[in-house]
């Protein structure tokens, strides 16, 4: 625990928060560009004998959104963090009507709750939980948590296809048909991976949803076909009182498979919940501590692999999504010693 104190005292002298937010808004041709973007710097410190703890930029990202007209828009999201360029998001968007948009490009898949809540609004740093120089968890590397499932195994996350969403009343769906590769990546094989997500607004604070999808991938040459499904709840809005994200998910771990070369079963818990106190001050819009809760169990059928990861932190918020806080990542496997990472880190959000 001194080490986290130490820590904390260290990153705190030299970081400081922006409280800035603002976007600016150009004309280009027959469109009109609206610019943007998020930096995201960090501290993180690993219990993990020999992890490198170092300051870096988590995110530094560029965002160029273009309308036509109401009908057509497009964004383009570039990453500029590890010292080169990542195209993340890169879309043209057709807006037919409130409950049908049709979407071609690259974008988030259809699937869990918490990939698809904006890295702006997550009260975690990392929605995996990763611990530098920690690896335990069948099939996918380092801790068993929900996201890590989700995203390791190629059900979540950005890819390249189309998609459909929309809203009618209080119920919302969205759709994804994508080639299961990843970001910047071409197909593999004659596959293709989807997902659906489809959600009812039960009441003014509370949404229900559920979600299935596929992830192809590889075996012997042969095209193979992945399942999941999950099923999620949110309360509240984020920056507002009490916020909650509920979900579980299921499905082949297409990497771990058995003896029959089948994938094995997968099965993960999460919950994350926050509480935002306004603050009555110049500088400080708010206060928010947090907690998360993930219990995942990656290969049904082997004892003992999965683990628990536990997420308490907070936030300090000094305009709009501007913010410095800090996580500590502390995960528990069923077998062999738990770890942690301590994180602390500013977001600026123009």
């Amino acid at each position: 625990m001194r080490r986290i104190f130490l820590w904390m005292a260290t990153v705190f002298t030299v970081l400081t928060p922006a409280a800035l937010e603002a976007q600016t808004t150009i004309s280009a041709r027959a469109a009109t560009l609206t610019i943007g973007g998020r930096l995201h710097t960090q501290y993180q410190g690993s219990s993990v004998d020999g992890a490198v703890n170092d300051f870096f930029i988590r995110r530094a990202r560029i965002i160029a959104d273009a309308a036509f007209n109401d009908f057509l828009v497009g964004r383009v999201q570039t990453d500029f963090a590890g010292g080169g360029a990542t195209l993340l998001d890169a879309y043209v968007r057709m807006n037919f009507d409130p409950a049908f948009r049709l979407y071609m490009g690259q974008f988030k898949r259809s699937f869990d709750l918490f990939e698809l809540s904006s890295s702006t609004d997550l009260s975690i740093f990392e929605r995996d939980g990763r611990i530098p120089g920690f690896s335990s968890c069948t099939g996918v590397g380092r801790v068993c948590s929900l996201s890590r499932l989700t995203g390791a195994l190629g059900y979540a996350g950005r890819d390249t296809g189309v998609k459909i969403d929309g809203t009618s009343g209080t119920f919302m769906y969205q759709a994804t048909l994508t080639n299961g590769t990843g970001v910047g990546t071409s197909d593999i094989n004659d596959g293709k991976s989807f997902s659906v997500r489809a959600g009812v607004a039960a009441s003014e604070d509370l949404t229900v949803s559920a979600n299935v999808g596929t992830q192809d991938y590889l075996l012997a040459g042969e095209t193979e076909s992945a399942f999941a499904w999950g099923a999620d709840l949110e309360w509240g809005a984020w920056r507002d009182d009490l916020h909650v994200q509920a979900g579980v998910v299921g499905g082949d771990n297409c990497s771990a498979l058995d003896a029959n070369n089948d994938p094995r079963d997968f099965l993960a818990i999460q919950i994350i919940g926050s509480l935002f106190r306004p603050v009555d001050g110049d500088r400080i819009e708010g206060i928010e501590p947090l907690l998360r809760v993930s219990v995942a169990d990656p290969a049904g059928d082997i004892d003992d692999d999965g683990g628990t990861l536990i997420t308490p932190g907070f936030m300090i918020y000094f305009m709009g999504k501007n913010k410095i806080g800090a996580n500590l990542d502390y995960y528990m496997p069923q077998t062999g010693d738990s770890e942690f990472v301590f994180r602390v880190g500013a977001f600026l959000y123009f």
